[in-house]
């Protein structure tokens, strides 16, 4: 039997209604991230439901408040490699500062990892932060290589 901490945290795919429930304001707590139009919103939720198997964006609902407390997204890069395979790329975690402490990060990560394994990646990759290298490294990643990046804006 699930316990209550378990029950008022559980991992699911984002829904169209959770624009209210404060999922923008959470990415917000990771990045730069303008305000989103209804309109725009509904748009990126429904691109993203036509690609459901190559993307997914996951969510920890707090069941208490009714607000977003914890998202992450993996999509998968079909490959010409190792049999023409997928790689899963987890991107955009964040859980809230007031929920950090909760373990909510490990249970989304693993909840992404698992779900990139279920479409057939043979592997997961991240990038992270130096300051988030031990975090990762207890939910089972290991450092290779480096990080490379251009922006364009």
């Amino acid at each position: 039997m699930a316990s209550n901490e378990e029950q008022k945290f559980q991992v699911r795919k984002l829904e169209l209604s959770d624009k209210s429930k404060g999922f923008i304001e959470l990415l917000r707590q990771l990045t730069t991230c303008d305000s989103v139009s209804d309109k725009d919103f509904e748009d990126r939720f429904m691109e993203l439901q036509s690609r459901a198997e190559d993307h997914q964006v996951f969510v920890i609902e707090d069941d208490r408040s009714g607000k977003i407390v914890a998202t992450g997204s993996v999509f998968s890069e079909r490959k010409f490699i190792r049999n023409c395979g997928k790689v899963g790329h987890i991107e955009d975690v964040v859980v809230d500062s007031n929920a950090r402490g909760l373990h909510l990060g490990k249970k989304l990560i693993n909840s992404l990892t698992d779900y990139a394994h279920s479409v057939g990646c043979y592997k997961v990759i991240l990038d992270c932060s130096v300051d988030n290298k031990a975090f990762y490294e207890k939910c089972g990643y290991k450092q290779k290589e480096i990080q490379m990046v251009k922006y364009f804006i």
